[in-house]
């Protein structure tokens, strides 16, 4: 829950836009696909098959061009896709309009690449463009459309799985991203990335409405609803480069198995989680379905570790329901207006409200270990356990803090609420919040299946990860020695979480959270 468009909460009631800030933690038409796709050549001569392998993809030159160059107006050039995610092979329509006389696409894929950091997989031909019509609004959730045609159908065969950046590229110059998840559908022995489009969809104002506010930019008139059938705002892409990008770099660039999937698709079919060795919620990851965090949970409880890269995870309770573009196009949360989502009272386990708030309560923190507690905050992130295995390397000591880190939202654990298993609080952060005092905490604990989890505590651990570098515009004041710290930490826990359940191999949790409470005011 970043930006200055969070105003309420459903945890406690708070009068007015602070109730947002600090939460009192409570029981929660087109050309054909060949006439579109121009292939590059495969590497190495290497069969299609193996071609979609990442293992294989990894080695090949990356696209030092892949950035935006000039986003232009908003209406210079802008498009979606009409799929979430597809398997290679799969085709995918885009719709596009821009005010440019054509356009062209490339997909570039995320990765390491020997520091380019993406490469380019596929472009188009020239394709005539045309500006689209106005977006529609549905009454009653307010659910803003763009409705267009479809303006090309691209084939993905020989594609590899991974993380995709559409970037249309208008003749007058502009240019805007798509997001698109090339999934996997196995991920045994695998760490698996979650990407969250749910969330992005969530913040998305194209069209000037979003889940958080209206066109007048009210709270109250915001969205019930949300659709995947309208572009993303900005540079099309944002929440995925500023919350995802960097671990996916960091990822690829350790080398160990990956798998790539989205929480829409986790929610519909959980299949790729089977015999994963991990699973990993990338910095902001705050919209679930009760679907997706049963599943997710499943793995756990089957030796699969978790890692929560960001703080706020879990914390909102959605639905994802069709529209008239096909399934799974549609996110519904209505909030604090829970009494007026359909599925109240009769079935509070699936209103769309937060997961800790009633009806249905059920806090996220059986999942995660800890709670989400407020916004904003900008605070240093003060290590407790400094011999903890996460933190081998990185010459920390106790007591030392890397500024800013813990930030803009943040997460703790609460003593005295049951956790799944023995959890170690490894970072303990003061900070105050909205003008009171608290602490943001990092912790890490075990379950019988020997699955290890771990979450940071923080919105900010992933934009750490290229903090002084020139990659990315928010480093918040971030500086090189917390982009090391946080880079061998998120070494350490990748590179154990995929050696298999971490109880069999690494330290147990040693509890503690009552000793660190017990010492500090809460």
């Amino acid at each position: 829950m970043d930006g200055p468009e969070r105003q309420e909460s459903s945890s406690v009631p708070v009068p007015g836009p602070a109730r947002r800030r600090f939460l009192g933690l409570c029981a929660g038409v087109g050309l054909g696909a060949a006439a579109a796709c121009e292939q590059l050549a495969p590497a190495h001569g290497s069969a299609a098959h193996d071609a979609r392998l990442p293992e294989a993809e990894r080695d090949r030159p990356g696209t030092a061009d892949w950035r935006i160059g000039s986003l232009g107006a908003p209406d210079a050039v802008a498009g979606y896709a009409d799929r979430v995610s597809v398997t290679p092979g799969e085709e995918f329509g885009l719709s596009v309009s821009t005010t440019a006389a054509a356009f062209r696409v490339s997909a570039l894929r995320v990765g390491w690449y020997g520091g380019k950091q993406a490469r380019r997989v596929w472009f188009s031909p020239r394709i005539p463009g045309h500006a689209q019509r106005s977006p529609t609004i549905v009454s009653g959730t307010r659910t803003v459309r763009a409705d267009w045609p479809r303006t090309l159908t691209v084939d993905t065969t020989g594609w590899p799985e991974g993380a995709y950046l559409l970037r249309l590229e208008a003749e007058s110059g502009h240019q805007r991203y798509v997001p698109l998840v090339l999934r996997s559908t196995h991920g045994a022995g695998r760490t698996v990335l979650l990407h969250a489009p749910a969330t992005w969809q969530a913040y998305n104002r194209w069209g000037g409405l979003s889940l958080y506010a209206g066109s007048d930019g009210s709270y109250a008139g915001r969205s019930l609803a949300v659709t995947f059938d309208r572009p993303y705002d900005q540079n099309g892409a944002e929440k995925f480069l500023v919350y995802e990008w960097a671990a996916v770099v960091l990822a690829e660039r350790l080398g160990i198995p990956l798998a790539y999937t989205t929480g829409t698709d986790v929610h519909a079919d959980p299949g790729v989680l089977a015999g994963a060795t991990a699973v990993v919620c990338l910095g902001h990851d705050e919209y679930w379905t009760p679907e997706q965090r049963r599943h997710v949970t499943a793995a756990r409880d089957a030796g699969t570790n978790i890692a929560f890269l960001g703080a706020n995870t879990c914390f909102r309770r959605v639905r994802i329901e069709a529209s008239d573009t096909g399934p799974g196009r549609t996110v519904v949360c209505y909030k604090s207006s829970y009494t007026a989502d359909p599925c109240f009272p009769a079935r509070p386990a699936l209103v769309t409200t937060d997961f800790r708030a009633a009806p249905g309560a059920d806090p996220e923190s059986s999942l995660t270990g800890v709670l989400y507690e407020g916004y904003p905050v900008d605070a240093p992130y003060v290590v407790t356990a400094p011999d903890h295995w996460l933190y081998e390397g990185t010459g920390v000591h106790a007591g030392e803090g890397f500024g800013h880190l813990v930030g803009a939202e943040y997460d703790r654990v609460l003593p005295g609420t049951a956790a799944p298993g023995p959890l170690e609080i490894t970072a303990h952060s003061p900070l105050v919040c909205d003008g009171r005092r608290s602490h943001g905490d990092s912790a890490y604990y075990t379950v019988p299946s020997g699955a290890g989890v771990f979450a940071t505590g923080t919105m900010r651990w992933v934009e750490a990860l290229m903090a002084a570098t020139g990659d990315g515009s928010r480093h918040h004041g971030m500086d090189a020695a917390t982009r090391a710290f946080v880079t061998r930490t998120t070494e350490n826990l990748l590179r154990a979480f995929a050696e298999g359940p971490a109880a069999h191999h690494r330290p147990a949790p040693r509890p503690n959270a009552a000793q660190v409470y017990g010492t500090a005011s809460a």
